[in-house]
């Protein structure tokens, strides 16, 4: 190679460099359109542990936002979680994953990908009921895409193997290019050509990497503005209607104001007796009026007096009430234990009964079995005395 064309080669690959670390800068509101958010929700994240394999180490110390994602041109969906600058939860759903309610607010996820179980402890049923609800949606969504697109790279495979002979025999019927400069040129620059490919590429996934950090961190900030933004038009709103409210209070209070400096102008500038006697009349009738709900209050505390003696004394009736109940109640446990103890000596009076009875009967047979000896016996001695 000559050396201009070695310089022009290297001018090339710096200016294709400074374009690389251009452009992951530009793509992030691109990337940013393109992904959006469709549902969103508060949880508290863990992990298992990987050593154990059952412990659950806690990812964040206290509730996070936890979104599903949607990106329309790749059709895939994923779980994102941020944490101040790290990303808690990054997890791309797929149709083999599963999310598995463990208790009433708690819910988990393996992913495969990531190799670890992700863990959320939601602050109430409902939540974790539209967690597994969404997840299950995006899920079923994500196997039709996935079906979609196997079904289209069968149809381009099969056009691609029609298209084939085709290709091959225009290349069979295209002349041989020729190396102008020898083999060896033709080495370098091939080697030369990966060699600076290589390295743009793991530039490039180096600088996606960090870009999908910052986006994650963007996205992480839009949802906190977000939910500052809906806090502070709330309160922006009850201050409003506060406001208001306050608005018409004070004009109401003016109103009153004004009214009273009216008629205080309208007394001081026409004076004499006519108006003096009206404000008599009507302090006279204001005066009326109070001692009459004075008499009435003064009538109402006599009655809850006399309420409170009766009820002193219904007090001190209930209290031996309950003192005569108590006598009562234990006048009827000794009359209960002097029952007790009657029907036990019932009890055994019976039995000792019916030991007589059983007695006597044994008597009456044992005598009965005797008189029929001593009939015999009589009959016995009759007939010796005839004979």
């Amino acid at each position: 190679m000559k050396p201009e064309e070695l310089t022009r080669a290297l001018k090339e690959s710096s200016l294709l460099q400074k374009k690389t670390l251009i452009c992951p800068v530009r793509m992030f509101p691109l990337h940013r359109e393109r992904e959006q958010p469709i549902f969103s929700t508060r949880a508290h994240v863990f992990q298992i542990d990987p050593a154990t394999k059952r412990n659950w180490i806690p990812a964040s110390k206290h509730a996070v936002t936890v979104s599903f994602f949607y990106d329309a041109n790749r059709h895939a969906y994923r779980i994102l979680s941020v944490g101040g600058t790290k990303a808690i939860i990054n997890s791309t759903v797929s149709p083999n994953m599963t999310f598995t309610k463990t208790s009433q607010k708690f819910g988990q996820w393996a992913d495969s990908r990531a190799n670890t179980v992700y863990g959320l402890g939601f602050a109430t049923e409902q939540q974790l009921h539209q967690f597994a609800e969404r997840f299950k949606e995006v899920k079923e969504a994500v196997r039709l895409a996935r079906e979609k697109s196997q079904d289209k790279m069968e149809l381009s495979t099969a056009a691609l193997s029609i298209a084939a002979p085709q290709d091959l025999s225009d290349e069979l019927q295209s002349p041989p290019v020729m190396c102008v400069n020898g083999p060896e040129d033709k080495l370098f620059r091939s080697q030369s050509a990966d060699i600076t490919l290589s390295s743009e590429k793991e530039r490039i996934k180096k600088m996606l990497s960090e870009g999908s950090i910052c986006e994650m961190n963007l996205e992480a900030e839009l949802f906190t503005l977000q939910d500052s933004n809906a806090k502070l038009v709330a309160a922006l709103h009850e201050a409003n209607a506060n406001v208001e409210q306050w608005k018409k209070q004070l004009a109401v209070y003016q109103e009153e104001t004004d009214r009273l400096r009216d008629q205080v102008a309208d007394l001081e500038a026409h004076g004499g007796q006519g108006p003096s006697d009206m404000l008599k009349d009507e302090l006279t009738q204001s005066l009326e009026e109070l001692e009459n709900l004075l008499k009435a209050k003064d009538e109402e505390i006599r009655i809850l007096q006399s309420k409170k003696s009766n009820f002193h004394e219904l007090e001190q009736e209930r209290e031996e009430a309950i003192h005569r109940l108590q006598e009562l109640e234990m006048r009827n446990v000794e009359l209960e234990r002097r029952v007790q103890s009657t029907e036990q000596t019932l009890v055994s009076a019976l039995e000792d009964r019916e030991r007589a009875e059983n007695e006597v009967q044994r008597v009456a047979q044992i005598l009965d079995i005797k008189i029929f000896d001593l009939n015999d016996l009589r009959q016995s001695l009759v007939k010796l005395i005839n004979k």
